[in-house]
């Protein structure tokens, strides 16, 4: 599996997340720098991805200089990953929602796994990874490091 994974992110280069966090109405800036998915976001373009936020409820906010958008359909680039920070139970329709716009890969984070979005992706000839978290997949296969999860100062 981990040369599945190398593989997908080498050859990878735009990342649709889904449930991107928001900054809440009088929300301190410095909380949404510690929500797990606005760090794997500003990690991943850190390393040259194009990370599109997905959260119907931020439509039009800009978060790491990239505009929110409400749904994958939304997208006008082609979308490579369809990475998941959502409850396991959305996960068949956000699968049934990649597989419609082409993508090529649905990765759902840590906790976030369900057999009806892996047959849907599987059918449709799509890699499927669950249960795990991009960004330290690629910290220890391209970093070689031991994953870490640090609060980002930027």
């Amino acid at each position: 599996m981990i040369k599945k994974i190398e593989n997908v992110l080498k050859n990878s280069k735009n990342i649709a997340m889904i449930g991107v966090s928001s900054i809440k109405k009088k929300e301190d800036l410095k909380n949404l720098k510690r929500k797990p998915s606005t760090i794997v976001m500003k990690y991943m373009q850190g390393f040259g991805y194009k990370v599109i936020p997905v959260n119907p409820f931020a439509v039009g906010e800009v978060i790491y200089g990239e505009t929110v958008v409400a749904d994958l359909k939304d997208i006008d680039i082609p979308i490579d990953i369809v990475d998941v920070f959502r409850p396991s139970k959305e996960t068949p329709n956000i699968a049934e929602q990649a597989v419609n716009i082409g993508a090529k890969t649905l990765w759902l984070q840590y906790g976030i796994q369900h057999e009806d979005a892996k047959k849907i992706t599987t059918e449709a000839n799509m890699n499927y990874f669950e249960n795990l978290c991009i960004k330290q997949e690629y910290q220890r296969i391209f970093q070689k490091m031991s994953p870490v999860f640090p609060v980002l100062k930027s």
